[in-house]
């Protein structure tokens, strides 16, 4: 708490400037950021399907990133956009069903759908998975899940939902809840109903919240997982300066850094964790 209040203090005095009184953690000779395969290794096959969860465990990565959202019967799916269109061929299954939201069509009719072959033949036939089906996945790769709850608003009541899904895969036990398990949203407000329904789980917030309000992040929130080119050295001193709610450090992960440079300037900023499409170059170029 002393901590909270002279970085909040020092900034309302400072302003940004504030920043420059916090340097980044020593990059060199300390333990390399942990690596985290988005969507899978998405740079490498479909992403938010099994086989990219399945080349991430080949590269040797132990955690991947994934997005979920609701059907129109309530099922929970693993998917990016809120859309079908982009990667899977739902314009051709059903073509007078535009905009081909996620939520206008039910979990059987998902499944029907080939989400592979926009991203290569050799994929054809991949199927959108189930969040059931990816976990049974993680689990039998021994991999950990940074889970996005994505579009929050359009699915009122998911946080519990998705809590209930992980419960009943096992993703709820004590080993699962200490180091294999970050539930992270773009909307403060869902990851804070995260928190608050069940406050074992580690969360993250996705984006960059000012200086100021870390406070206020730091009470429901144990990462800030921000844009790259958005972070600064400073930036990341500050934030891990706060101790979240769970007593330990916020940890500041940056994404999407798909090349060395990136991934190299990324790591100099002294961030915890890399979030890329190919995984396996980041951590090529700054170990972990």
């Amino acid at each position: 708490m002393y901590a909270r209040t002279v970085v909040a203090s020092t900034t309302a005095l400072l302003g940004t400037a504030a920043l420059a009184l916090f340097p980044a953690r020593a990059a060199d000779g300390g333990t390399p950021p942990l690596v985290v395969a988005h969507r899978g290794a998405s740079g490498y096959a479909p992403e938010n399907t099994l086989p990219a969860a399945d080349r991430a465990a080949e590269l040797g990565v132990d955690w991947v990133e994934n997005d979920v959202q609701r059907t129109r019967d309530g099922e929970l799916v693993v998917l990016h956009d809120d859309s079908l269109a982009r990667t899977t061929d739902v314009e051709e299954v059903f073509p007078g069903r535009s905009p081909w939201k996620v939520r206008d069509f039910t979990a059987a009719e998902i499944a029907r759908l080939d989400a592979g072959s926009w991203f290569g033949p050799a994929f054809a036939g991949t199927r959108v998975p189930t969040l059931e089906q990816f976990l049974r996945r993680l689990e039998r790769h021994d991999q950990n899940l940074l889970l996005e709850i994505k579009n929050p608003r359009l699915y009122p009541g998911i946080e519990g939902e998705t809590l209930q899904a992980l419960d009943n895969e096992g993703w709820l036990d004590r080993a699962h809840l200490r180091n294999r398990l970050v539930v992270q949203s773009f909307s403060a407000d869902s990851v804070r109903t995260v928190h608050e329904l069940e406050p074992a789980v580690r969360t993250g917030f996705i984006g960059k919240p000012p200086v100021k309000d870390l406070p206020v992040y730091a009470d429901f929130a144990d990462r800030i997982n921000s844009p790259h080119a958005a972070l600064s050295s400073g930036y990341v001193a500050v934030a891990q300066s706060f101790r979240g709610p769970h007593g330990k450090p916020l940890k500041v992960l940056a994404w999407t850094v798909d090349d060395a440079a990136a991934a190299r300037r990324a790591a100099g900023l002294g961030v915890d964790g890399i979030v890329s499409n190919k995984p396996d170059v980041v951590r090529e170029a700054v170990g972990g």
